[in-house]
């Protein structure tokens, strides 16, 4: 807020005469922003009271402190969110705020940052590019579907943990994760049991306290429903060969299927052959019987 004086003051005329006389006279804080409190997610500044000087080099120094007190130099936070300090870095505390996309304003410097029971349902692709510094990140319990292969783009460097447990998660692209560091936690999601899901096991970092809790919500058969992944990988099952088996399958079915068509055709073509063969054979064979009665009719006459 800018700087005033309070209406209270009033100043002798002599002492008005002489400050309009002074080009280098200025009224300059007496206190200014001694503090700065903190409402919701925004600072708010305090009012600078002033008060006159007569020195121009005090009044200078003392102009610049204000200055430096009364102008934030943090960056703000979004208006459902809370900033705090954690550790000496920058917590951002978005929980519980009905919450249906991630929020565009999310501070740059924000350390640690909490997305938990919203009701987000998508990561797009560079959700969270601006923020360098990211070292967790909590989107647990919420109603995440999808998540874009680049969702976590920019962030990868420095991710230390990331929680995606209590969602709605069947699948994930490999690409999201391949480049992040982070401990993972993607505990109690509906997951579909299959070769994606176990290539993508075989390359992240599991967090070790929630992987029995990454369980087989549908799965290519209906023993493996219910049950730990881990539990099922360990008894030998290897998802990424049942599908290639299956590839196999459909190759030779499809390679059958034009065997079957090139016989089929061939076939017809030999029939088809015999028959053109059979008609012209039985022509030439009248042709000679032709020209016998022709001879015989003629000795006649």
């Amino acid at each position: 807020m800018p700087c005033h004086i309070p209406s209270t003051h009033r100043f002798p005329p002599a002492m008005g005469e002489a400050l309009q006389e002074r080009r280098g006279a200025a009224l300059l804080p007496r206190t200014c922003c001694s503090h700065r409190r903190v409402a919701s997610s925004h600072a708010e500044l305090g009012c600078c009271k002033m008060t006159l000087r007569t020195t121009p080099a005090a009044s200078v120094t003392q102009a610049f402190f204000c200055l430096l007190l009364c102008v934030p130099w943090g960056s703000s936070c979004p208006p459902s969110c809370q900033c705090t300090e954690r550790a000496g870095a920058k917590a951002v505390l978005c929980s519980a705020r009905h919450l249906e996309e991630i929020p565009k304003d999310i501070p740059r410097d924000a350390v640690f940052l909490k997305l938990d029971a919203n009701s987000i349902t998508r990561i797009p692709s560079n959700a969270f590019r601006h923020l360098s510094h990211l070292e967790e990140l909590d989107l647990s319990r919420n109603a995440i579907e999808k998540i874009d292969r680049a969702a976590f783009k920019g962030v990868a460097a420095g991710l230390r943990t990331l929680d995606l447990s209590s969602n709605r998660i069947r699948s994930i692209p490999k690409e999201a994760l391949l480049a992040l560091n982070a401990k993972l936690r993607l505990a109690n999601n509906p997951w579909h049991c299959e070769c994606a899901l176990q290539e993508v096991l075989w390359e992240v970092r599991l967090d070790p306290d929630s992987v029995q809790d990454i369980t087989c919500h549908t799965a290519p058969r209906e023993e493996y429903v219910g049950k730990p992944l881990l539990q099922v990988l360990d008894a030998g099952v290897n998802f990424c060969s049942v599908r290639q088996r299956t590839t196999d399958v459909a190759m030779f079915i499809t390679m059958f299927g034009w065997f079957t068509m090139v016989i089929v055709y061939v076939i017809c073509y030999v029939r088809h052959n015999r028959e053109d063969t059979c008609r012209h054979v039985d022509y030439l064979r009248s042709l000679p019987n032709t020209q016998s009665h022709t001879e015989t009719t003629s000795t006649a006459l």
